[in-house]
Parts: C-alpha cells; structure tokens; sequence
C-alpha cells in the first residue's frame, strides 16, 4: 500500500517538487493481528529515497513523547490517556502529534485499506481510474482547515440482503437508523446494498475541478476519517480526535467541533477495500467485476456485528452533543426501535449476539455525561498541547 501511494505521488510530480517536503507518519499496534515491530517499520530502501522522513509510532515513542511532555509541564500525568489512549482516536492523535511538532504544513491521513483509485459501473464491466489524492489536497488545503475526499468501494460494513418474512426492508431500515448517524441515508443505503454492497464512483465528481464547502448539518460538518487532510499551518486551529472507550466514531466526533472552520470535499476517490479481498489491485490486477459481499458467512456477519457495536457505542454521545435537547427523546425511541427489530436481526443472521446492541445502549447512554466530560477535556488538554508548540516555534523564529 505505502509502495503504491509513492508511485503515485511520483507520478503526481510531488517527489521531484523541490519545494515540497513528503514525510510519511505510521501509528502502529502490535495487538493487530499479532504482528512485530518489522512489519510496520521494513520499508524498501528504494521507498526511502522517495520521501523526505519516516517516523514510526509505537508504544516506546509514545512513552517517549508523553514524558517529555510532562517533563515540559505540558501535561499532567493522568491526562497523557485522553489524548494518546488506546482505540482510534489516540493513533490518530499520535499521528496529529508528531506532525505538528515536526512543523508539517499539511498532514493527510490515508488509511491501509484505502487505495488510490476509483471505480464506476456506467458500463456492463467495472471502469476503473486513478486517482491523484495527495495533489488533490495540496490544490484545496490551503484555502480550508480541513479537506476530505470522496470513497467507493466497499465502505458499507453492512452486506447484501435479500429481505423475507423473518426480516422486511421495514424492519431493517429501522434498525439501521436506530444505531447509525445523520450521515447515513437509507435511500443511499439502498443503493450500495443493492449493488452488492459496493459503492461506486460518481462520474460527475471524477470530471468535476471543484471543491464543495461542507455545509452543516445538525451541529456537525461531517468528514472521513481517512482521504482527509488538516491544515496544520496554525496547530492553535487543530482540534484533537476522541471516541467513547470501546467505540468508533472519531471522525464523527471532529465532525462536531468544525462549526468555526472551512470544510471542503475535494473531488478525488479512494477505493475502500474493506473485506481486505482486493489486495492484487496494488499488483495491477483490477477485476472487471466487483464481487457481492452476501451475509452468508461468519466473517462478513461478524463485521457487520462489530459495526454495529461500535456505531451504537458512540450514538449517545453524538446525540447528546448534536441534539441535546431532544436527547432523552431520541434515546427512548432507539430502544422501542431496537426492541422491536433485534430479533428479528438475530433470527435473520443466525446470531444471537446481536442482542448486545440493546446493553450496550444503556450502558453508554448511563455514562454520556462522562464521555461528554472526557470529550471536553480532551480539547483542554489538546489546547495546552498546541499552545507549548506555537510558542515554541515562536521562539525558534526569534531566535
């Protein structure tokens, strides 16, 4: 992946432009399919020579960082975890870190399983094209906070059905909007399962030059978490990532603290291969078919299980941030809608687990308050973060 997205950003005339700097930033796990420093940290030495700098971030240089923040009376000790926690939101944060404390202008996550490229269905095969990602960004960030771009692919964890007695398209929709957020459509939604579980490109946004500003919507404006870019120009104007323990939704969560910054959506595509089952695209091979992702195996059930724990994990909070005061409305309705539809989700997918979903919506809506605290501090901590380095790149200039 890292290979691919070099080529095309020497393809772009980036590697060869004197006047841009390319650094590549990598916040690793080694709980991740039990995997060892190396396979983060081997790059071919031929990639080397293509990028500026490299720094890879694991627990030792977190450590490091958090210490020497504490050293600086940055931070105290107990508040290094809501910034550099585990789960998403403190990778993220890691990366966002190291970037502005090596002076970045401009950082852009791009996630492992996103590919540089975009594909379409206007013809009876797949049309695919690439996809020039990072330029794209640099053409727009300098006008905005933060850039995203658009995703095809396969985005949506939830596969394709076939609806039946045991399970109506009546009875899902409201499932799906019980646990899922604004951004989700049902109307879109259809569509993608419709077509397999697969997004498709938009021909309009691939011939188009221009940026849209994202407007917004319920006291968000809503981004991806990858194929996004932050202006880092001045860190004072970055707010941090943060997710409930145990939750996603911390592109969602950024979402909502945008209301004062330039949003545009830029019109470039990434490929979201999120069944990992496209890896030879990276070799050249592009299928004149994209397969149907069918639940009709463990894996993909248990994908869209896990989405669907961690999607109604984060829903209190976003609601009690986006919506307060019809909180305790919304909340009472998810549970008649859950209580109705979760079994008959069981029954459709042969999975009783599916009944979690139900408890872990009152344990995270019993603890909203706090998670709303957590969210809170974690800005007031990022604050302090940001304000050492500005000063201290004020100093270095003086000096």
């Amino acid at each position: 992946m890292l290979r691919t997205n070099i080529y095309n950003w020497m393809e772009s005339g980036l590697v060869e432009n004197k006047r841009i700097s390319l650094n590549l930033f990598v916040a690793y796990d080694l709980k991740y399919n039990k995997t060892k420093i190396t396979d983060y940290t081997n790059v071919h030495p031929e990639l080397v020579e293509l990028i500026d700098s490299s720094k890879f971030i694991g627990s030792i240089a977190r450590k490091e960082e958090i210490d020497y923040l504490i050293r600086e009376n940055v931070i105290s000790a107990n508040e290094d975890r809501l910034i550099f926690g585990r789960g998403y939101a403190g990778k993220r944060n890691a990366v966002l870190y190291n970037a502005i404390k090596q002076n970045m202008d401009y950082l852009i996550f791009l996630d492992d399983d996103e590919y540089p490229m975009a594909v379409t269905n206007t013809r009876k095969t797949a049309i695919w094209g690439g996809q020039h990602v990072l330029l794209d960004h640099l053409k727009y960030i300098t006008q905005a906070d933060i850039t995203h771009g658009h995703h095809c692919g396969y985005i949506s964890p939830i596969p394709y059905m076939e609806f039946n007695d045991t399970m109506t398209e009546a009875n899902f929709r409201s499932f799906i909007e019980a646990i899922s957020n604004d951004i989700i459509n049902w109307d879109t939604l259809k569509i993608v399962m419709k077509n397999g579980g697969v997004t498709y490109a938009d021909t309009n946004i691939l011939m188009s030059d221009d940026a849209v500003e994202v407007p917004e919507t319920n006291h968000a404006k809503f981004i991806s978490g990858a194929n996004l870019c932050i202006n880092l120009t001045d860190s004072r104007r970055v707010f941090p990532f943060y997710n409930p323990p145990g939750a996603r939704g911390e592109d969602t969560f950024l979402s909502t603290c945008l209301s004062e910054r330039k949003v545009l959506r830029v019109p470039c595509y990434t490929f979201h291969d999120g069944f990992s089952t496209y890896n030879h695209l990276l070799e050249g091979v592009l299928p004149i078919q994209l397969k149907f992702i069918k639940a009709d195996n463990e894996q993909i059930t248990t994908r869209f299980y896990k989405a669907c724990i961690g999607w109604i994990r984060y829903k209190p909070l976003l609601l009690y941030i986006t919506q307060p005061d019809s909180y305790e409305e919304k909340i009472k309705k998810m549970r008649e809608q859950l209580n109705e539809t979760l079994p008959k989700i069981c029954a459709y997918f042969d999975q009783p687990d599916f009944m979690n979903v139900l408890p872990e919506l009152e344990k995270y809506h019993k603890n909203v308050k706090k998670h709303y605290g957590e969210f809170l501090e974690t800005q007031r901590i990022w604050a302090q973060i940001t304000d050492h380095f500005a000063q201290c790149q004020s100093a270095d200039k003086q000096a």
